[in-house]
């Protein structure tokens, strides 16, 4: 299992995390991991949920991303969801009926963000291959990995606005940022609204689209064994340098993440959402 603790670097809490080492073939209930031929796939695997993730799957792709060496077996890393409704339908919204303090806000987005990070920092290029939904927290990591291909159905976005009434990272603004643009991420996030495929590969969100699933994940195939034959160090640079110009780790933004999720309308959009009605926004 993972293990947690926090330490304070210049003010700012800091997830620590330990992984465990990565088998060739591991596998959990809601996460599952193999390596075939160079390729390792991650799939995320509570289709009744549409892939809604839990900690646990999150704290497993970490797990997964940080002990993948570029000397290792996997060198390339796909990751994709269950079935063909969803990716991930973002962060299952159930767990946060648990937060109560600043402090669970605040842990929440580091533990995101590290998960994030350590995908970010992952040696081998990664492929998104993404079916039907990907929202929240699975757009996030969509957002993140290196390249995305999509099927003809997919829709992509935050619609936290119309929701839970939460807010992104100013690291995961600037994750989106750099793929999209400023003015798109306004837009998407104030209206709520999902970026459809043919919007998505025209803004160059992804670079390809397949008829269904299984066209994907063949794409998906045909996309990894193509980028095994590429110079690793030339892939690897140009990802880490591409990373550090991000630059979004810099930014202070607990205030306003302590400000929406410890507020009133968090709760009220939380239960709302859990209860299948509109929520009644109050502004605090």
């Amino acid at each position: 299992h993972l293990h947690t603790g926090h330490s304070h670097v210049s003010g700012r809490a800091v997830l620590q995390v330990k992984a465990m080492p990565v088998t060739s073939s591991d596998a959990t209930d809601e996460l599952l991991f193999a390596v075939k031929a160079g390729v390792g796939t991650v799939t995320f695997n509570r289709p009744a949920a549409r892939n809604a993730l839990t900690f646990g799957m999150y704290q497993r792709l970490q797990e997964i991303c940080q002990d993948i060496d570029s000397d290792g077996p996997v060198k390339v890393l796909v990751l994709t969801g269950s079935g063909d409704r969803a990716f991930a339908a973002g962060t299952d919204i159930s767990q946060f009926r648990a937060f109560s303090t600043p402090d669970d806000a605040i842990a929440y987005e580091q533990r995101i963000d590290a998960v994030l990070s350590a995908l970010e920092r992952c040696p081998v290029p990664t492929i998104a291959a993404l079916a039907g939904a990907c929202t929240g927290g699975g757009a996030a990591i969509a957002a993140a990995c290196d390249l995305r291909i999509a099927t003809n159905d997919f829709k992509f976005g935050f619609p936290i606005a119309r929701t839970l009434g939460n807010c992104l990272s100013a690291a995961n603004l600037a994750r989106l940022s750099a793929l999209l643009g400023a003015g798109r991420v306004r837009e998407v996030i104030f209206t709520s609204r999902l970026t459809g495929a043919q919007e998505a590969l025209a803004l160059g969100l992804v670079s390809e689209l397949a008829n269904d699933r299984n066209d994907l994940m063949s794409r998906a195939e045909v996309l990894a064994v193509q980028l095994m034959e590429q110079a690793p160090l030339t892939l690897q640079a140009t990802k880490e340098a591409l990373r550090r110009l991000g630059g979004s780790d810099q930014v202070d933004d607990q205030d306003l993440i302590v400000m929406c999720y410890t507020s009133d309308d968090f709760r009220e959009g939380l239960e709302a959402f859990l209860g299948k009605r509109k929520p009644n926004w109050t502004g605090r």
